[in-house]
C-alpha cells in the first residue's frame, strides 16, 4: 500500500515514536480537560479512552464550557484473574478518582470511568502499585486474552487458562512509552531509534486485535467472534492441542453493507507448543495484508474475505516452520455462566456472582460490591471475572465455604440470586449512553429496566425458566456480542434499537435483523407476540433462537 493511501491514523502512528505523541506534554496543560486530536487516537494503545457526559454537553454548552472531559481506562488481565489483594488496592482509588464504580467488561476485564485528566497519571501508577497496568487493552494491537473461566469445566483447566498470560505477554507491545509517560521511567534520547518490535515495527496493527481462548463444552467467550481463537481439544484425559478459529468479529456501521459482523473460520489444529508462533505470525498476517486506507475495512475479518482463507492461511505457513493438522471434533453445550458452587477434580470449590451488566455496586437487596470487599479481605480465595460480565470467588477450600456463605448470606447474594429470571442472568449490555462517543442508544442504563418488561411476557406464558439470551448494545459496535445472541438489540437512536432474532444458544450462528427502529412499546408488542406463538408451538427441546430461525428465516434462506 503506497504512502498516499494511507488513512491518517496509520501516519499518526508512524510518526508517534513508538506512541509517544505528545502525550507528556498534553498531560501538563491544565487550562483544558481534553487531550489534542492526535493524542486522543495514541492514548488508547495505552489502554484510555477520552470521553465526555454527554448528559451534560447541552448544559456546558448553555455557560459557554467545554465538554465535561474525562477518561475510561481499561486493566490488562489476561484470563480475568485478579488477586484479593489487587481488589482491595483498587477500592480507595475508586472514590478518589473515578466514578467510584468497577466496570467488569465483555472482554473479561476491569474499566473504570470519570477520570479527569489531572488524575491519569496519578491512576496509572497506583496500579501499578498493585501489580496492574493497561497496556494494550485499546488500540491497534493485541488486546486483553479472553479464556474460559470455569475449572470445573475440565482436568487441564488450569494449563489451559495459563495460555492468556503467555499470549498476552508475547504479543505485548515492545515500546516503553508507557512506563516512560505514565511511571517515569527513563526518556528515549530524541535522536535514538525507537525501540525495535518485531511484530508492530513502527505501524502496529490496521485494527484492534482480539484473541480468546475456549475450553469445550463451555464457550462462554464466544469463540467465534475472536479474531483469533483457540479451542482447546482433550484427548484420553489430557490436553491434546488447539482448534484455530479466524476471522471473528462483530462491529459494522449502521446503513453501510460492506461492514457487517461474522463468525470466524476453522483454520486448522496445533499442538500446546505451537500456539505462541501461531498467533504471532497471524498478528503479522494481519499486519501486513490488512487494509490501512480505511479502517472500517481493517479487521482480520475483511482481510480473509479480501484474500480468501486458503490464501491467508498459505500466507500464514509460509511464514510457520510447521503445517497445520485438520481440526479435531469437539462439542459445546453452554454458553452462560454456572451460578453458585461448582466443585472441580481436585476437589477445590468455586462460586459465581451474578453482577448485572458488569456494574460492581450494592442495592439494598444485593449489596455485591460490600460482599466482594468483604471476601478479598478474608484471603480465602481468588477473583476471577468472567466472559458474561459476572465474578467467580476460586479455589475455596471446603473448610472456608461456610465462612464465604455466610457473608454471601449476610449480603443478599444467595437468595436474590436464585431468584433471578435466566434472562436477566444470561444478559449482557454494553457501556452506551452517557459515556462512550459511539453510542446512539442506552445499553447498561435502560436494560434491566426493559427486562423487568420482557420477565412479565415470561410469566405471561409460563416461559420463566427458559434461558433466552438478551444482549443489547448503544450501537453497531458490537461490544456486548449482541449478533450472536436468540435476542439482540443493537442502538439506532435514543430509544430506538434494531430488533435481531434468531441466534442460536451456543454462540454457532449470527442472528438476523428482523425490525429496524423500535421503540420500547413496539419491541415489547412485537416479543409478546412471538413468545405467546413459541410457547404453543415449539417443538420439543427447541430454544427461542432455533424456532425464530425456523419460522421467521429459514424460507428467506431457501
Amino acid at each position: 500500500m503506497t504512502e498516499q493511501n494511507l488513512s491518517p491514523v496509520e501516519h499518526l502512528k508512524t510518526r508517534s515514536r513508538g506512541l509517544r505523541g505528545t502525550l507528556a506534554e498534553g498531560l501538563k496543560n491544565q487550562l483544558t480537560g481534553q487531550l489534542s486530536a492526535d493524542d486522543q487516537q495514541l492514548v488508547k494503545h495505552h489502554g484510555i479512552y477520552q470521553q465526555d457526559d454527554r448528559d451534560r454537553r447541552s448544559e456546558r454548552e448553555t455557560k459557554k464550557l467545554e465538554p465535561a472531559y474525562s477518561f475510561m481506562i481499561r486493566l490488562r488481565l489476561p484470563g480475568g484473574d485478579i488477586t484479593p489483594q489487587q481488589w482491595l488496592g483498587l477500592q480507595p482509588l475508586l472514590h478518589e478518582n473515578t466514578t467510584g464504580i468497577l466496570k467488569i467488561t465483555t472482554r473479561q476485564t476491569i474499566q473504570v470511568h470519570g477520570v479527569v485528566k489531572s488524575k491519569l497519571k496519578p491512576t496509572l501508577q497506583w496500579f501499578n502499585k498493585y501489580g496492574l497496568d493497561t497496556i494494550a487493552t485499546c488500540g491497534d494491537v493485541n488486546r486483553n486474552v479472553m479464556a474460559g473461566s470455569h475449572p470445573a469445566t475440565s482436568a487441564f483447566h488450569e494449563e489451559v487458562h495459563a495460555f492468556a498470560v503467555k499470549i498476552s505477554e508475547y504479543l505485548r507491545p515492545k515500546t516503553k512509552a508507557y512506563t516512560e509517560v505514565w511511571l517515569d521511567g527513563e526518556r528515549l534520547d530524541e535522536n535514538a531509534e525507537s525501540e525495535p518490535d518485531p511484530l508492530y515495527q513502527n505501524r502496529y496493527l490496521p485494527r484492534k486485535f482480539k484473541v480468546g481462548i475456549a475450553i469445550p463444552p463451555h464457550n462462554e467467550i464466544d469463540i467465534f467472534t475472536q479474531d483469533v481463537g483457540l479451542i482447546a481439544i482433550e484427548e484420553n484425559g489430557s490436553l491434546a492441542g488447539f482448534n484455530v478459529t479466524v476471522g471473528g468479529g462483530l462491529g459494522c456501521t449502521h446503513g453501510n453493507p460492506v461492514t457487517y459482523p461474522r463468525l470466524a473460520d476453522m483454520l486448522g489444529f496445533i499442538k500446546p507448543d505451537q500456539v505462541l508462533d501461531t498467533v504471532w505470525q497471524i498478528a503479522a498476517v494481519q499486519r501486513d495484508n490488512g487494509n490501512r486506507s480505511d479502517r472500517r475495512q481493517a479487521r482480520v475479518k475483511y482481510t480473509i474475505d479480501h484474500m480468501g482463507l486458503e490464501a491467508f492461511k498459505a500466507d500464514l505457513e509460509s511464514r510457520l516452520e510447521f503445517t497445520l493438522a485438520a481440526p479435531r471434533s469437539f462439542a459445546f453445550n453452554s454458553r452462560a455462566d454456572y451460578y453458585g458452587w461448582l466443585q472441580d477434580h481436585k476437589n477445590r470449590w468455586h462460586y459465581t456472582l451474578f453482577i448485572e451488566n458488569g456494574r460492581v455496586v450494592d442495592t439494598p437487596e444485593y449489596r455485591a460490591k460490600s460482599a466482594l470487599d468483604a471476601i478479598a479481605a478474608s484471603n480465602l480465595c481468588k477473583f476471577r471475572l468472567t466472559g458474561n460480565q459476572n465474578i467467580m470467588l476460586l479455589n475455596v477450600a471446603a473448610e472456608d465455604k461456610a465462612a464465604i456463605d455466610t457473608i454471601l448470606e449476610s449480603h443478599g447474594i444467595i437468595k436474590t440470586q436464585a431468584a433471578l429470571m435466566p434472562i436477566r442472568t444470561h444478559a449482557i449490555a454494553c457501556v452506551a449512553l452517557p459515556t462512550c462517543p459511539l453510542a446512539l442508544a442506552e445499553g447498561q442504563r435502560y436494560l434491566p429496566e426493559l427486562l423487568s418488561k420482557v420477565e412479565m411476557l415470561l410469566e405471561k406464558y409460563a416461559l420463566t425458566q427458559d434461558e433466552i439470551s438478551i444482549r443489547m448494545t448503544g450501537c453497531p459496535n458490537g461490544c456486548g456480542r449482541p449478533y450472536v445472541a436468540e435476542i439482540g438489540m443493537v442502538g439506532r437512536s435514543v430509544g430506538h434499537y434494531d430488533l435481531r432474532l434468531g441466534g442460536d444458544r451456543l454462540g454457532y450462528r449470527l442472528n438476523t435483523v428482523y425490525k429496524e427502529g423500535l421503540d420500547e412499546s413496539s419491541i415489547l408488542s412485537t416479543l409478546d407476540s412471538l413468545l405467546a406463538v413459541y410457547a404453543r408451538e415449539r417443538m420439543e427441546d427447541e430454544t427461542f433462537g432455533d424456532y425464530c430461525q425456523r419460522q421467521l428465516f429459514a424460507q428467506t434462506a431457501r
